[in-house]
């Protein structure tokens, strides 16, 4: 593996936690081998690994980007990083209040209520 690998993968589990990259570590077969390889090496071994800004502020980019996008399966999975990334329900709401503005109404609105449902989930498992 290279050494971006190795990188993303560190990141990669600081932001989402070991258990969520071992399931999907296990989950991955020969079909998808290269494209887990391309988004460790990419999307965690670049971008998530640059220090240009914090991993807080990438969060809330990231979540706006994905509600804006209409990529809602991710928003859970990310919500559940703002644990380890440091952004704040706050920030999450101003994130996707951005979205409601610029990206529109009804993606942010999903977003906000994918938001609580895993930000209750997340109160459950704590408990």
């Amino acid at each position: 593996m290279t050494d971006r690998y190795e990188t993303g993968m560190s990141v990669r589990r600081a932001v989402l936690g070991d258990a969520h990259v071992d399931r999907a570590e296990a989950a991955k077969t020969g079909f998808d081998t290269a494209f887990q390889t391309l988004i460790t090496e990419s999307a965690w071994g670049t971008v998530w690994a640059s220090d240009a800004i914090t991993r807080r502020e990438r969060s809330m980019l990231t979540l706006a980007l994905l509600a804006a996008t209409g990529n809602f399966d991710e928003i859970p999975m990310h919500i559940r990083a703002t644990a380890r990334t440091g952004a704040t329900p706050q920030d999450v709401i101003e994130a996707f209040q951005h979205v409601a503005i610029y990206a529109g109404v009804p993606a942010a609105n999903h977003a906000i209520k994918l938001a609580k449902q895993t930000y209750a989930e997340m109160e459950r498992d704590a408990t």
